[in-house]
């Protein structure tokens, strides 16, 4: 898909992933809306706009969907369902509202984000949804299984939309990443990411290769980890 004047949907976008593909994004061309709770620091752009949205609740959901209609125009292009959150802990110390909310976030969602645009896309014959999985989705790890649960889960999901959707014009894409670096190592301005993780913009890039793809290639899946291993 050439994103030149397409409109895009991004979740989680203050950070991290999702702010990266959102610049990536704007450089493409596109025009973006931003959904997240707090709005990215310091990102202004003409094309961009922020919609404060919390992806558990429905109603917020539904409030975004319909701003960013009215603010970017009825046609939505692309869907990037990157919001999520991980906690860890054994299972036998394990907090429900933990569980509760990873899966309300990194499950419902996604869910939800994608019903939401899924009628307008279907009408344009076109559209593109990214899912934000993980490498925690293909394996499980001892500490992280709710976090593995709720990552299966997007990945199982995936693979059943790309087939539900397909003879619509619609492509669903899985993004696998395994370690990234969110953060400078340390406090002090200018340290040394890890070179061990993939960096946010490494990942966004990898987003909007299988936006890209040519029209006749749908990109199902992306596993991507770090080049170096300690």
């Amino acid at each position: 898909m050439d994103l030149t004047r397409k409109v895009a949907i991004v979740t989680g976008a203050s950070k991290g992933i999702g702010r990266a593909t959102v610049e990536a994004l704007l450089e493409r061309g596109a025009a973006v809306a931003g959904w997240a709770r707090t709005a990215p620091e310091g990102l202004t752009h003409d094309r961009f706009q922020f919609f404060e949205c919390d992806v558990q609740d429905e109603h917020s959901i539904t409030e975004a969907f319909t701003n960013t209609q009215r603010e970017l125009g009825p046609e939505i292009h692309v869907l990037v369902n990157n919001a999520g959150l991980g906690i860890m802990g054994d299972i036998d110390g394990f907090k429900v509202d933990d569980w509760k909310t990873m899966f309300d976030t990194n499950v419902l969602g996604t869910f939800l984000c994608t019903r939401a645009v899924l009628p307008q896309m279907k009408k344009q014959q076109l559209g593109h949804i990214i899912n934000v999985a993980s490498l925690a989705g293909t394996a499980g790890t001892a500490g992280m299984a709710g976090y593995c649960a709720t990552k299966f889960a997007v990945r199982g999901f995936s693979d059943a939309l790309f087939k539900e959707v397909r003879p619509a014009g619609i492509r669903v894409t899985c993004v696998m990443p395994g370690s990234v670096e969110t953060n400078f190592n340390g406090n002090e301005p200018g340290a040394e990411p890890d070179p061990y993780k993939m960096t946010p913009e490494s990942v966004a890039e990898a987003i909007v290769h299988a936006i890209e793809a040519p029209d006749t290639t749908m990109i199902s899946e992306i596993q991507l980890r770090p080049a170096q291993v300690k």
